[in-house]
């Protein structure tokens, strides 16, 4: 080992929401932490123009971040709460509504831009002082030493550590490098995103109707206008794409039965495919994945991100824990209490989804019927209906202490 090497408790490889949410809780606790990141995020931006990438974050996922030291900076940089949430079937009369006050909650969530949560991140790192941010550096390769890990950086830098945490995306190269096998599925479907102008306000309500080639989504943005998220086919989304602005409004406002009037704007579109992916293992020895670097799932509930909050949650109560016992986090043996409990979790969150695209893709008329006949029943039945939705909010289940109100 040579002297002149950098020495860190944890290095976590990505310092995007999970890995920099996972960074700031370690640093506070007083853990010298380095964060390697490829490039600089944006931090600054055209004023009155939105992210085509947001987030629907649930209020496990606020306390998180309160937990932190980051609400406040997220609430100034703009977030919108949604109190409704509105789900229904094109293909038949079914439909679900979520109230927020029937629930005794302010709001069932936020849709967030996935820069504003970034910015309040990267602020909160600076002020941290025993937390390093390495940017730009690329993770070169690792290899175990007697009591760590060995880390060479991309430009030759070494860095030693007792824990690498992969939070590196769902490419992830850690995961990669440890030779740590995933279980995919390609949907065979596409998201198409944009940002939308309508006749009629959003109601702060998040929007589904259920496609047969996909559920179509209308988020609410703070200046008023939605974010859509339309999952469909590769050849549609193309399709859609490719349509002036003219023809793509007429299509929109038509596949979203004019809940909110007419569709008069919309900024530019992107697409990326859809594909489910998890990690077999999320542990090796002093290795951990987060995020999507452990698991990616359909966006239809936008649970991604929330699920990687938990992730980072969890590692960070296991690492303390673990600490506090005067044992080594790092080993493999004591990082199976976080594989434990968060790949279950995902596992079960990941079928879940699967199960609603399932039911919703089908269109055979005994499924369309059950799924109409199952959401109008659920809609009546309160107290299941409670359950299911306090359950998504966060609000309930085996939550980790940053994630516990009043922790």
């Amino acid at each position: 080992m040579n002297n002149s090497d950098l020495h860190y408790d944890i290095t976590i490889i990505g310092g995007g929401c999970v890995g920099g949410t996972l960074a700031c809780a370690l640093a506070q606790a007083g853990f010298k932490v380095a964060v390697i990141e490829a490039r600089e995020p944006q931090r600054v931006w055209p004023a009155g123009s939105v992210d085509v990438r947001v987030f629907a974050i649930t209020r496990a996922s606020e306390r998180i971040f309160r937990s932190i030291g980051c609400w406040d900076a997220i609430e100034r940089g703009g977030v919108s709460p949604f109190r409704d949430m509105r789900v229904w079937d094109a293909s038949g009369s079914g439909a679900i509504h979520f109230d927020c006050a029937e629930l005794g909650e302010p709001m069932l969530g936020y849709i967030i831009e996935q820069r504003v949560i970034q910015a309040a991140l990267n602020a909160r790192m600076d002020m941290l002082p025993t937390l390093t941010r390495l940017c730009p550096a690329e993770l070169g390769a690792f290899e175990l030493d007697a009591d760590s890990m060995g880390v060479t950086l991309a430009d030759g830098r070494r860095l030693h550590t007792r824990l690498l945490v992969g939070a590196d995306g769902a490419s992830s190269r850690v995961r990669g490098m440890a030779g740590i096998a995933v279980e995919m599925r390609d949907y065979q479907q596409e998201a198409v995103v944009a940002v939308v102008t309508t006749e009629q306000s959003h109601q702060e309500t998040a929007w589904q109707r259920f496609l047969p080639t996909g559920p179509l989504a209308f988020l609410p943005l703070r200046d008023g206008r939605s974010s859509i998220v339309w999952s469909t086919t590769p050849q549609q989304s193309a399709e859609l794409c490719a349509l002036d602005a003219g023809e793509f409004l007429e299509r929109l406002s038509a596949a979203f039965d004019q809940r909110l009037g007419r569709v008069t704007a919309v900024e530019e579109r992107v697409r990326f495919p859809l594909r489910r992916l998890h990690a077999k293992r999320y542990i090796a020895e002093r290795l951990a994945l987060v995020g999507d670097a452990a698991h990616v799932i359909h966006p239809l509930a936008g649970q991604g991100v929330n699920l990687g909050l938990l992730d980072a949650a969890v590692l960070f109560d296991v690492i303390v824990e673990t600490r506090a016992a005067a044992r080594d986090y790092g080993l493999i043996s004591n990082l199976r209490r976080y594989e434990r409990w968060r790949h279950g979790d995902n596992h079960a969150m990941q079928r879940a989804m699967d199960g609603i695209k399932g039911l919703f893709g089908a269109s055979t008329v005994p499924l369309r019927v059950l799924r109409n006949t199952g959401l109008s029943a659920v809609d009546r039945w309160s107290p299941l209906k409670s359950v299911l939705a306090r359950h998504a909010m966060g609000l309930a289940g085996d939550l980790p202490t940053l994630a516990i109100p009043g922790s």
